[in-house]
């Protein structure tokens, strides 16, 4: 506990009042929290959940991807269903309990550098790996002994995606899903034994219950994620669970965020270039960047936001699980959310000996050829006046997006200097009717000319008061969405 206390007054120290431009309270980050150009340009991520859960059984029921809690029964049926299963499988969880899957994750064709090539090849310019669940299990040479460099696949998986990530130029971030672990490990906390090295992996020494409002675990917690920011040097830095508040946890989680913000600050000439990313829905959002996650947004957004979707249906790979939104919904819905001020990170689930399932290659490789030929309307881009037009709505908020299809109605645009980005989010049949940029209306320049991204072929258009008119291509060369290349004349406003 001395070493952690040490480890948060250095932390703090370092910042000095004098020198840190950012005071530890969400007013202050509100007014100087700034999303840097890198991020909003690059459009495209990659989170990777990969740990010990993606090392059991891959025939294994649904575990609501928390394997490690629902092993050990519980109320809900999924949970009776999985732990009963762990049973007959493993053993009882008294006898075999989750710290015994450990030595099964050995990432043995784990290969950071080509799985970063192969994200990047299909658009990703920054990846985002899961540096701890909530397992309480560190990716990373951690301090905390139930660590990937002392167990498991024994290496340094953070260090080695960072340094993968450098070597293709691509942002390097992390994602910490680590406050609610004491609690998240009540099921299993009647089976642990004071003294054992288990003991530290279920957080025993915190109350399960009421552990928000102990200062030794909101220390914990702060140390631990200290420890990556100093340790790794994240260009992005994503909560993925709570943290502690203002009043039981004395503000030590607007403190690591500001102290984050402020080191970025000092290392770099007083401009940031790291993004903080939380799930907090009520706090205001110019003081971070919204991770908003299965969801969507109805409308553009004032401050950016990312658009995070798994790929697997699982989180965590299971061989089972299925991704209920098709791979054209997930490409369409992509789109959408770029329009609306969104950046994209698409989650693949790692097998346990760290290869990507095909299924979730079809999704990214999918991905990948729309960006090859369309990318220039998203990198770069900002949304234009309006989002675009159809009459497919996007649920507004988390843990709704869209499933539904899109039709040739459905159009998104984006923008870039004198050129509007218009895409149809469905292979269109017939001629192409683009109403918000009818004659007279929200565009008050003249178009000059329109291309179709990834054709040579001449495009017949005409505007009018009805919209702009694109007569249809005779070939196509998106499978799932098009985009158009719309030049104005540069004596007026967009």
């Amino acid at each position: 506990m001395r070493f952690i206390k040490l480890l948060i007054a250095v932390s703090l120290c370092t910042l000095s009042a004098a020198s840190a431009q950012v005071e530890p309270s969400w007013s202050s980050l509100s007014e100087h929290y700034h999303v840097p150009d890198w991020f909003l340009d690059g459009k495209i991520g990659v989170w990777f959940h990969w740990g010990i859960p993606s090392a059991t059984d891959e025939d294994r029921p649904n575990d609501g991807s928390w394997y490690g809690r629902n092993m050990y029964g519980g109320g809900k049926e999924m949970a009776k269903t999985l732990s009963a299963w762990h049973t007959e499988r493993y053993g009882p969880p008294a006898e075999f309990g989750y710290e015994k899957l450990v030595p099964l994750f050995k990432g043995e064709n784990w290969d950071p550098e080509a799985l970063v090539a192969y994200v990047k090849d299909q658009g990703a310019r920054f990846i985002m790996p899961v540096a701890c669940h909530h397992d309480n299990f560190d990716m990373y040479d951690s301090f905390h002994p139930w660590n990937s460099v002392d167990m498991g696949p024994h290496r340094d998986v953070l260090r080695e995606w960072k340094e993968a990530a450098v070597q293709h130029g691509l942002k390097f971030g992390v994602s910490t899903h680590l406050y609610w672990s004491p609690g998240w490990w009540r099921p299993a906390r009647k089976y642990q034994e004071e003294g054992t090295l288990a003991w530290k992996l279920f957080n025993m020494d915190y109350d399960g219950v009421n552990y928000s409002s102990q200062d030794s675990w909101n220390e914990h917690w702060y140390a631990r994620c200290w420890e990556i920011i100093e340790k790794y040097d994240p260009d992005m830095f994503n909560n993925d669970a709570p943290f502690p508040d203002m009043d039981e946890g004395k503000g030590l989680g607007v403190k690591l965020f500001t102290s984050y913000v402020n080191r970025d600050l000092q290392q770099n000439n007083g401009e940031q270039t790291v993004v903080l990313s939380l799930k907090d829905k009520t706090l205001d959002r110019s003081a971070f960047t919204y991770n908003l996650e299965r969801g969507g947004a109805g409308e553009i957004k004032p401050n950016p936001w990312i658009w995070a979707t798994d790929l697997s249906g699982n989180w965590f790979y299971r061989k089972n699980a299925v991704n209920k939104m098709s791979i054209p919904v997930m490409v369409s819905n992509a789109v959408d959310a770029i329009s609306k001020n969104g950046v994209v990170m698409l989650n693949i689930a790692l097998r346990g000996d760290g290869t990507i399932p095909d299924k979730q290659i079809q999704y990214l490789t999918a991905f990948g050829d729309f960006i090859k030929v369309n990318g220039e309307g998203i990198y770069g881009t900002r949304p234009w006046k309006t989002f675009g037009e159809g009459p497919l709505e996007v649920k507004d908020g988390r843990q709704g997006e869209n499933h539904q299809n899109y039709s040739q109605q459905d159009i998104r645009f984006t923008t870039k200097g004198d050129v509007i980005y218009a895409y149809v989010l469905a292979p269109p049949t017939d001629d192409i009717v683009m109403k918000t940029l009818a004659d007279g209306g929200l565009l008050k320049q003249n178009i000059t000319g329109v291309e179709l991204m990834g054709s040579t072929e001449q495009i017949n258009w005409e505007g009018s008061e009805e919209g702009l008119i694109i007569k249809l291509p005779s070939s196509l060369p998106g499978e799932i969405v098009n985009g158009f290349k719309i030049e104005v004349a540069t004596n007026g406003n967009q």
